[in-house]
């Protein structure tokens, strides 16, 4: 809405006065010292590129400004949050308050660990963005380039890691249940994955960038980096998307999950049954709804975890915050843009059967726009007048003085799409504008109906 705000709020919270020496970003304002996940690259990077759109130019300083300070924070993940040094990492809670089956922001006992696959996800995603970054920036200082090959070079550590072949030999990739998984370590070596199915396991899907022929073009020596590990290989391990795969448009995908597991994970996403509700992707597998004891957890015992689509049933960060069902915006929206990447490099040519359309097969763009109507939906008036988000009987439904307002709710009940939490998080359900604008911009059959007989097909464009 406003890209020069939005690039001021980006460097206030990398200005000195709250990003630590250390290059710590705190987390919220009553536990600075806690971990929110590390989204500050790919909000910067969302700027950058919102400016070259809107206005025809690019702001190389700005991006250089935010690609400094983000290498502190970048380094503060490396160095405090993978104890091991094993390229898989911790965080804790990471805002995902009580989606664990205990709280993460406590440790576990002695000899113990976590290694979480979001935290894990995250920090490949934050590899590629600056990835990214520092190409931007080699287009007008060529010096940039060799920080390109470093921080890539730290993904596919990250990427070899969590399949498995690092130090500690922990593969996060769960090959039997097609899942990513966090895993507790013993003090005896040993690991235990804890098998749930939640955003933790759908959180690697978001570390995926596409390289076009310009960024290339322009880093010869990163081009050749790419080359070296044809077929997703690094150190003679499988471990990613092949970077040296090309599509029809001289476009190269970098991404954590490969187009196998990506189908493997969507059979559960789309299945209603299990991720996918009427307003979009649930917190937790609704298989858990059944499937709730875990049995023993070394260093944490018998361990339980329940859907709850609605207000939490326990106590663990407060009662209206929940991530054990109902549906949250940010990641939502996180997940478009994943799905979004990975067709614009796919292509219309792949697809996937969707469970939820009784095995139809839709393309990526197909899909990350069925996810987008179910979350614009919550919004909308249905057949009787309704509007999911707004409690029935709310002044918000009929009256006439307040009808067309509308309270931007913190999360939304799994099952119903009712608004839940606090009701002034424009923060982030504020991004429902941005998929209400992709409805005009892109071909979406179902709503032609709404269409005057005069108008064409709009150009398709994404949410990126």
């Amino acid at each position: 809405m406003d890209v020069d705000f939005a690039k001021d709020q980006i460097e206030l919270m990398l200005k000195e006065t709250y990003l630590h020496p250390n290059g710590q970003i705190p987390a919220y304002e009553w536990a600075f010292g806690d971990v929110n996940p590390p989204v500050h690259a790919i909000g910067a990077l969302k700027c950058f590129r919102a400016e070259r759109v809107h206005r025809g130019r690019e702001d190389h300083d700005f991006l250089q400004r935010v690609f400094h300070k983000l290498l502190l924070n970048y380094a503060w993940w490396i160095n405090r949050k993978d104890a091991d040094g094993q390229n898989v990492f911790e965080g804790g809670f990471l805002g995902l308050d009580n989606i664990s089956v205990f709280d993460r922001s406590h440790p576990l006992p002695p000899g113990f660990s976590l290694k979480q696959a979001d935290a894990t996800g995250w920090m490949a995603m934050f590899a590629l963005n600056l990835t990214v970054m520092a190409l931007e920036l080699t287009q007008r200082d060529p010096d940039y380039e060799d920080m390109a090959i470093q921080i890539y070079e730290q993904y596919l550590a990250i990427a070899n890691a969590v399949a498995g072949h690092g130090d500690g030999g922990i593969p996060l990739w769960d090959e039997g249940d097609g899942f990513f998984k966090d895993v507790i370590t013993t003090p005896d070596g040993g690991h235990h994955r804890i098998d749930v199915y939640s955003w933790v396991g759908l959180i690697p899907l978001f570390a995926t960038e596409v390289v076009d022929r310009r960024l290339l073009a322009g880093a010869p020596r990163f081009a050749a980096l790419l080359k070296s590990h044809k077929g997703g290989f690094f150190q003679g391990n499988f471990v990613c998307v092949c970077p040296d795969w090309e599509n029809e448009r001289g476009e190269h995908l970098l991404a954590l999950a490969d187009h196998a597991k990506l189908e493997r994970i969507l059979q559960r996403l789309l299945n209603e049954e299990e991720f996918l509700s009427g307003n979009g992707v649930r917190g937790v597998s609704k298989l858990h709804a059944t499937h709730r004891e875990l049995g023993h957890i070394p260093g944490i015992g018998e361990a339980v975890i329940e859907y709850v689509p609605g207000e939490s049933n326990s106590s663990l960060f407060g009662g209206n915050s929940n991530w054990r069902g109902p549906i949250w915006m940010p990641t939502n929206f996180l997940l478009v843009q994943a799905l979004e990447k990975y067709h614009r490099f796919l292509g219309g040519a792949y697809k996937v059967p969707v469970p939820c359309l009784g095995g139809r097969e839709l393309n990526l763009k197909e899909i990350a726009t069925l996810i987008a109507e179910r979350l614009v939906d919550i919004y909308r008036r249905d057949e009787s007048g309704r509007v999911r988000a707004h409690p029935p009987g709310s002044p918000f439904q009929s009256d006439p003085d307040w009808k067309d307002l509308y309270l931007f709710y913190e999360y939304f009940h799994g099952d119903t799409g009712q608004g839940l939490g606090a009701s002034h998080q424009t923060g982030w359900t504020g991004l429902i504008a941005n998929l209400v604008m992709r409805r005009y911009r892109t071909d979406i059959p179902r709503y032609w109906r709404h269409r005057g007989p005069e108008e064409t097909t709009p150009p398709v464009a994404t949410v990126s």
